[in-house]
């Protein structure tokens, strides 16, 4: 079986954090003549699968980019009915996370979400808070400009206050103002749908990464799939600005 040692590259680093830009379930739906909000529910299916895939394949981090800072653009039917289903993932699934001692974590700004939904996710966060497998992270309402700006206001007050001088601003310290703080930066980012490009994803942790885009529609994507995407990471050299060879 793959598993998070053998899935390293040339130089022997295994993959530590998977980043996916889930794509797809409107497309998909739309192929089958069934309403969006169909594609939707499946793509849940898939998010719990990757889940268990990750955990079997020893990956110890697993970021998901669930509803964007632009999202809300999209018809108000259609918003109801992803936060419909966040809902009832939170209540179903979070549980089974714990059980199997998966850590969520939820980033982005939540200011706009509702009073139950924004409940949910304290609750979730404070339930699987000491778990020590799997972290799973759920961008929602996130956008990568907006993070970087809070972080940069962050920074600013901290230097006007005295709490940190100009010269202690690095690249680590910087990091740790941003809503990933404590999690490595993804190795690898798939996007399904074969569309390219980050859409506002994890832009300064991307810096590095391997981009893996598969042509599957994400209520399409399974274990097989994130081992096809592994695997075309793996033939990857990663070189951080060094000659290969």
């Amino acid at each position: 079986m793959l598993t998070a040692q053998s899935t390293g590259d040339s130089d022997g680093e295994s993959v530590r954090h998977i980043a996916i830009i889930m794509d797809g379930n409107g497309r998909w739906a739309r192929a089958r003549g069934l309403p969006r909000v169909a594609g939707h529910r499946r793509g849940a299916d898939s998010v719990r699968a990757t889940v268990t895939a990750c955990r079997e394949l020893g990956i110890p981090y697993l970021t998901v980019y669930a509803f964007s800072s632009e999202n809300w653009r999209r018809p108000a039917s259609e918003v109801d009915d992803l936060m419909g289903l966040l809902r009832l993932y939170l209540r179903q699934e979070v549980q089974s996370l714990n059980k199997n001692n998966v850590r969520l974590r939820f980033i982005g700004d939540h200011s706009r979400l509702s009073e139950d939904i924004v409940r949910l996710i304290t609750q979730a966060q404070e339930l699987t808070s000491d778990n020590t497998g799997l972290v799973l992270t759920v961008a929602l309402n996130y956008g990568s400009h907006d993070e970087i700006l809070t972080a940069v206001r962050r920074v600013s007050m901290d230097v006007k206050e005295g709490v940190l001088s100009p010269e202690d601003i690095t690249e680590e310290r910087f990091a740790g103002y941003l809503h990933t703080a404590g999690i490595p930066d993804p190795d690898m980012i798939i996007r399904t749908s074969g569309e390219k490009r980050l859409s506002n994803f994890l832009l300064w942790q991307a810096a590095y990464s391997e981009l893996v885009f598969l042509d599957v529609f994400w209520p399409d994507f399974n274990k097989d799939s994130l081992i096809e995407a592994i695997n075309e990471y793996r033939g990857r050299e990663r070189r951080y600005g060094r000659s290969s060879g």
